[in-house]
């Protein structure tokens, strides 16, 4: 008699190759990925926002006015969310990860390019061709932990991804003052466009090249109206105007705040960047995000983020540097629970829909970046012309219509989290 040779031992899968069922909590691969993307996503939101502190000196330097000067924030978050439209579709052609690392690389470049604009309509086409650079990585993020992380791990793995970015708007809200007041707002510039280009290597060593992914021809067609048929589902299109209408609200109270307390009563001037000292408890809020959402659903505590958003900015009411900061901090911690529920969300959707989730994750973010764009440069005027209780108007209006856009969605979406953040079936 004969036996059969042993079988062969199972291949051990590489720690940068995806197995099957994902990356899991705890392994090498999901810790890389993690820390790859966190490094990107700090690095580009810190080149996007760090102009935001620096409006009133970069409006003294360019001779230009306090309403005109956001427009070196909005032209950035505007040519972003128009690239958005394209970057879903190259994406999926080119590979996800491949369009992170350009983007990284070619944002810290033109970054760069910034810090020796000669003149105001020099730096503003800097700044947009930035703003389409910077477009690759929060494009394609979330549909890149869609696809590689085992489906557990979904829910803390996008905390993990919003915090890096959370992180990167504390820098580019704390660190520029403090550069500047060493050497002007160009030393700002440089500081962070560097550390963008070390982003841009950390994500090129850390991150593994997706393991999920089907490449699928570029066509113009899909360039044109890949982005736009997420918007043909209703719960997609309603988280869509949640962004635009919560991240309109956050920047433009932050685009104003700058200019309040460097004007009587306040007359802060260099310490204005203090108060943004509210803006890492926003750190640690996707996380407590998440939990609220196991516990409550997703929608309720979409809700609740929205609700902490309006109670914020009424705080800020006093003309008090106490109040102001409490707000700030208020109305950051409602700001990031609901921007880190509704931008999962959109792209889960979008899964269980069997629609496009790069896509989906660029429809949000179109919507959210035009709302940056549009209420941003809006609210700097509001504040020449009806000071402080006029942004206060406009924030707590366009906090209202985010409200009732996310009760909608829920009811129309109605699935609850199970236990592991995923959404279960009923």
């Amino acid at each position: 008699m004969t036996t059969a040779p042993p079988a062969p031992p199972a291949p051990t899968p590489s720690p940068t190759i995806a197995p099957l069922e994902g990356h899991r909590p705890g392994s090498r691969a999901y810790r890389r990925t993690l820390l790859g993307l966190a490094a990107g996503g700090l690095a580009n939101f810190s080149l996007l926002y760090y102009v935001q502190p620096l409006l009133p000196q970069v409006a003294a330097h360019f001779d230009v006015s306090a309403g005109a000067s956001a427009q070196v924030l909005s032209v950035t978050t505007a040519a972003m969310a128009v690239a958005l439209l394209a970057v879903g579709p190259v994406a999926d052609r080119f590979g996800r990860v491949e369009v992170m690392r350009w983007s990284l690389l070619a944002s810290g470049v033109l970054g760069l390019a910034s810090a020796f604009a000669p003149t105001w309509g020099s730096l503003l086409v800097l700044r947009g061709l930035a703003g389409v650079a910077l477009a690759g990585l929060p494009a394609v993020a979330l549909a890149y932990l869609r696809e590689e992380m085992h489906p557990g791990a979904h829910a803390r793995a996008n905390a993990a991804y919003i915090a890096g970015t959370a992180v990167g708007g504390a820098v580019g809200r704390l660190v520029p003052g403090p550069l500047a007041a060493l050497g002007g707002w160009t030393l700002a510039t440089e500081v962070l466009s560097v550390t963008t280009l070390l982003a841009a290597v950390a994500l090129w060593a850390f991150v593994p090249r997706s393991a999920r992914f089907t490449p699928r021809p570029l066509r113009l067609g899909s360039v044109l109206t890949g982005t736009a048929s997420a918007f043909r589902d209703p719960v997609v299109a309603l988280l869509c105007a949640v962004g635009f209408a919560s991240m309109g609200t956050f920047v433009g109270v932050y685009n104003a705040v700058a200019f309040r307390l460097e004007a009587p009563p306040f007359s802060l001037g260099h310490a204005v960047t203090l108060v943004y000292l509210a803006y890492p408890v926003g750190i640690v809020t996707p996380s407590v995000a998440q939990l609220l959402a196991r516990r409550r659903g997703r929608g309720p505590a979409a809700v609740t983020g929205l609700v902490l958003l309006a109670v914020g900015v009424a705080v800020t009411v006093p003309s008090s540097v106490v109040a102001v900061v409490a707000g700030l901090g208020i109305l950051t911690v409602g700001f990031f629970c609901a921007h880190s529920l509704v931008s999962g969300w959109a792209v889960d959707r979008a899964h269980r829909q069997g629609r496009g989730t790069a896509q989906a994750s660029s429809a949000y973010l179109f919507a959210y970046y035009v709302g940056s764009a549009v209420m941003g440069a809006v609210a700097t005027h509001v504040w020449e012309d009806a000071g402080w209780a006029g942004v206060v108007g406009l924030a707590t209006t366009t906090t209202a219509v985010a409200v009732a856009a996310a009760a909608v969605a829920a009811r129309l979406d109605r699935q609850p989290l199970d236990q592991r953040g995923r959404v279960a079936d009923r």
